[in-house]
């Protein structure tokens, strides 16, 4: 691709594109989504194929990491586009009984897997999901080195995942 070969890039998008759009899809839950974003990496791709530097990852780790980001900026543009809740209708905001209870009890399942956390990573894991705030907005925010945020986030998710293994499925 960096010598400008398009047979280069319709390989790349034939070995690659169905688990990159797997993975958008994973983060937008949309196909239409999913498909924009593959398309985006990939003409990043085929623009930056110059750049590539194989020693610091593979070119599947790299088209990964460009999928994932490209999926979350798409993601935070979408939820900063959409109305707030007083502005949606009653019947997007209703959801059946069923749902209702499904969705109390995992929230119920949460709270007790974070209660169960370190008051430290408890912190650090609320910072970057709750708020959406990245790794380095957490340290500053908690006043610590990146690399000690970065740790306490990964154990508690590590300490969620190991709580909530073998709970439903969705969580």
């Amino acid at each position: 691709m960096a010598a400008g070969d398009a047979e280069a890039l319709r390989s790349l998008s034939a070995r690659y594109g169905r688990a990159l759009a797997g993975l958008a899809r994973r983060f937008l839950n949309d196909e239409s989504d999913a498909e924009e974003v593959v398309a985006d990496v990939l003409w990043q791709a085929w623009r930056d194929a110059k750049t590539f530097d194989p020693t610091r990852g593979s070119v599947s780790v790299w088209l990964v990491t460009l999928t994932r980001s490209r999926a979350i900026d798409r993601l935070r543009a979408l939820r900063a586009r959409r109305p707030p809740l007083e502005e949606q209708s009653a019947a997007e905001r209703a959801l059946d009984p069923v749902t209702k209870f499904d969705q109390a009890e995992s929230a119920q399942m949460v709270r007790k897997a974070l209660a169960g956390l370190d008051a430290n990573e408890r912190a650090a894991l609320e910072l970057a999901y709750f708020s959406d705030l990245s790794q380095s907005e957490v340290a500053a925010k908690l006043d610590i080195p990146l690399g000690t945020a970065k740790t306490r986030i990964r154990n508690a998710m590590m300490k969620l995942r190991e709580a909530l293994a073998g709970r439903r499925q969705y969580l």
